[in-house]
This record gives C-alpha cells, sequence and structure tokens, in this order.
C-alpha cells in the first residue's frame, strides 16, 4: 500500500478542524482548557517534576479528548434522533459521565501533586 502524504496532511487538518470547531462551540471545552492552563501556569509556578508534568498532561489530554468525544457522540445522536427518546438521552448522559469520570480523576491527581508544593507554600 502506497504512502499518500497528500492524504495525511488532510487527515490532520480535518482534526485541526475539529478541535477548533469544539473551542468555538463547546463551553464545557473551553472551561476544561481554562482549567489547564491555570494548571499549566501552577505547575510551572511551584515547579512540579518531570514525572508530574507527564501526569498533568495525560491527565489534561484525556480530559480535552473525553470531551470532544462527548461532543461528537452528541452531534451524531442529534443526527440519527433528532425528536426526544430515551436511548438518545441515554447514551448523551453515558459519554458526559465518562467526561465527569475523566475529570475526577484528574482532579483526583492534581491534588496529589499540587497538594505537598501547597501546604510547604502555606507553612
Amino acid at each position: 500500500m502506497k504512502y499518500d502524504l497528500k492524504k495525511q496532511i488532510h487527515s490532520f487538518s480535518y482534526a485541526w478542524k475539529g478541535i477548533a470547531h469544539g473551542f468555538c462551540r463547546e463551553q464545557n471545552l473551553r472551561f476544561h482548557l481554562c482549567v489547564a492552563l491555570l494548571t499549566v501556569v501552577a505547575g510551572w509556578g511551584v515547579g512540579i517534576s518531570r514525572m508530574e508534568w507527564i501526569a498533568v498532561i495525560l491527565c489534561i489530554g484525556g480530559v480535552i479528548a473525553a470531551e470532544l468525544m462527548n461532543s461528537a457522540i452528541e452531534r451524531v445522536v442529534d443526527l440519527a434522533s433528532p425528536t426526544l427518546h430515551p436511548l438518545a438521552g441515554q447514551a448523551k448522559d453515558l459519554a458526559a459521565g465518562a467526561v465527569l469520570v475523566t475529570a475526577i480523576a484528574a482532579v483526583v491527581v492534581g491534588i496529589v501533586i499540587f497538594l505537598p508544593y501547597l501546604t510547604r507554600f502555606l507553612l
């Protein structure tokens, strides 16, 4: 199978288009990005370690990816079921629940990472 660089570049442009669309249209994604920015600033400010940066970056990426997937699922459900249907509602709720679980896990990781720095700073 021949590698098609032009096709690959188009794939990346579609992905960036999706991220931009999510940023422009999804309030929750903007919220998560703001929290991510504050977390990065806090990490830089307190000087977290390399391993802590890896955990923070993975959490940020996971939450943003989950939010983008949630938005995609909502769009597909709305397209497939323009009228209210219990299964459509359940699908949307499940996708939103996945974002919530990911965000809670990220908050717990953030507490584990930042609490020792904050206690040293406050004491």
